[in-house]
């Protein structure tokens, strides 16, 4: 039985300027987007798959109403005006 091995990145396997750009730049908006982009990498095989991934989920959460907000920031959603 041959097994499959999924390799998944962790968010200090990235690139200084990916870190900066994503990550950091989450920290400094609100921890708990951070912690989304934390979440995502463990489903990345790779810097370039965690890059393209972090751009369609922020595409995805510009479309999010006040729950899918609240979701994200455990109920503290900042005003939407901010988020976008």
């Amino acid at each position: 039985m041959a097994s499959s091995i999924n390799i998944q990145i962790d968010t200090r396997d990235l690139s200084e300027e990916t870190y900066r750009a994503i990550m950091i730049e989450a920290e400094i908006f609100n921890h708990d987007l951070t912690l989304k982009f934390v979440l995502l990498s463990s489903e990345c095989e790779d810097e370039n798959d965690f890059i393209e991934k972090s751009i369609l989920l922020i595409y995805e959460m510009k479309k999010y109403g006040k729950t899918g907000l609240d979701i994200i920031f455990f109920g503290s959603p900042p005003k939407m005006n901010n988020f976008h």
